[in-house]
């Protein structure tokens, strides 16, 4: 049975020290060395708060990044930030533009890739405080929807007229990347996935594709390339992964229940640990669970929200799980919020205070349901 840790999905609230620090840096105002200088400090700052709340596996909560998804593609050979013009229409509000294109053949390079070092950093601060450092990575099919998301298909097609090989350089360029990750130490990496709901939900699909695909071309795809990404890696290298149906500013993209992707994901996807939402009714029911086939495989139930501030009430989340624990066994479950408190720098709209209480949540229920109490 794989071991279970207590660790938050990853992005945490941005300090306004470094929200300014950042603006500077954008004016002009601030060097690239002082902007780096002041997110070591709070990353520190912020791993220590961590260590303190009991988590055995911290992150740099995402501080470097302005997104969570499209930082991390700038970083490829062959891929280069670009705006969009548009941003991706949530619940009631527009992200960023920041996108990302192809202009040659994708591939990585260590000494390119600015996420190489950011994880270095972490890495010595937790290997110094006794904690494991975890890297949150955006998942390959996340930067295929990207590369391919509409006028953006131009350029990937001006470079791959056969998208397979569009797929195969992208996962082959994730699997070389990972591979940079675990020689700094990395043992556990996170690929963060939106891409499912867009099959889960009818109506995104019917606006963000527009009928141009069909949802078993998607499917096979976003299987394809992460499982691909993903094979033959080092036996001690554990892949997890995070579903999310949009974290903006508090705002979602894309609801519906898991029963379209489940079978999918739960059984032919190669991850260990899914964390997975289900904070209120937009996530459905627990019957997909079902489709967890492999008993080394680990539901991580995001049954806390990090979109408002509003503590839970921990019996009730106590019952949901044991609700759960009809489909799949216990040991087989776990806790943790539903997503991150901030996938982008703006961040979602809860108090700092706050987040340290839902985590504080997490772990008091983790040590009752499946600790000495159980």
């Amino acid at each position: 049975m794989t071991k279970k840790y207590f660790e938050h999905v990853g992005s945490f609230l941005r300090p306004e020290a470094l929200k300014e620090a950042r603006e500077a840096f954008a004016a002009g105002n601030l060097s690239q060395e002082e902007l780096t200088a002041i997110e070591d400090r709070l990353i520190t700052e912020l791993v220590d708060k961590q260590v303190a709340a009991g988590l055995e596996k911290v992150t740099d909560g995402e501080f470097r990044r302005a997104n969570w998804h499209v930082d991390y593609f700038w970083g490829f050979d062959g891929i280069e930030r670009h705006q969009f013009g548009q941003g991706l229409a949530f619940h009631g509000v527009e992200t960023n533009d920041d996108s990302a294109r192809v202009t040659g053949k994708i591939g990585f390079t260590k000494e390119n890739h600015p996420f190489i070092g950011h994880y270095q950093f972490l890495k010595k601060l937790a290997d110094e405080r006794g904690v494991e450092a975890k890297i949150t990575i955006p998942a390959p099919a996340q930067c295929l929807v990207e590369l391919q998301r509409g006028s953006n298909i131009q350029k990937a097609l001006e470079v791959y007229p056969n998208q397979k090989e569009l797929l195969d350089d992208l996962a082959t360029a994730y699997r070389d990347s990972i591979l940079a990750f675990y020689e700094e130490g990395a043992r556990t990496i996170q690929l963060d996935d939106c891409t499912w709901g867009v099959i889960m939900d009818d109506e995104f699909y019917k606006t963000v594709i527009k009928g141009a695909v069909e949802k078993d071309f998607l499917r096979e795809n976003f299987l394809y390339v992460n499982n691909k990404a993903v094979e033959n890696l080092p036996e001690d290298l554990q892949i997890n992964t995070h579903i999310c149906r949009g974290n903006y500013q508090s705002t979602y993209a894309t609801v519906g229940p898991y029963t379209a992707v489940a079978e999918t994901l739960f059984d032919r996807e190669n991850a260990t640990a899914y964390f997975l939402e289900y904070d209120n009714e937009r996530s459905g029911g627990f019957e997909p669970l079902a489709e967890f086939k492999d008993p080394n495989k680990v539901a991580v139930l995001g049954l806390i929200t990090t979109k408002d501030g509003q503590l839970e009430d921990k019996e009730t989340i106590i019952k949901r799980i044991r609700e759960a624990a009809e489909i799949l066994p216990l040991e087989q479950l776990w806790l943790a919020t539903q997503c991150g408190f901030a996938s982008t720098e703006e961040g979602n709209l809860i108090a700092d205070e706050d987040q340290w209480k839902k985590l504080a949540l997490v772990k008091e229920v983790i040590d009752e349901v499946w600790g000495t109490k159980a």
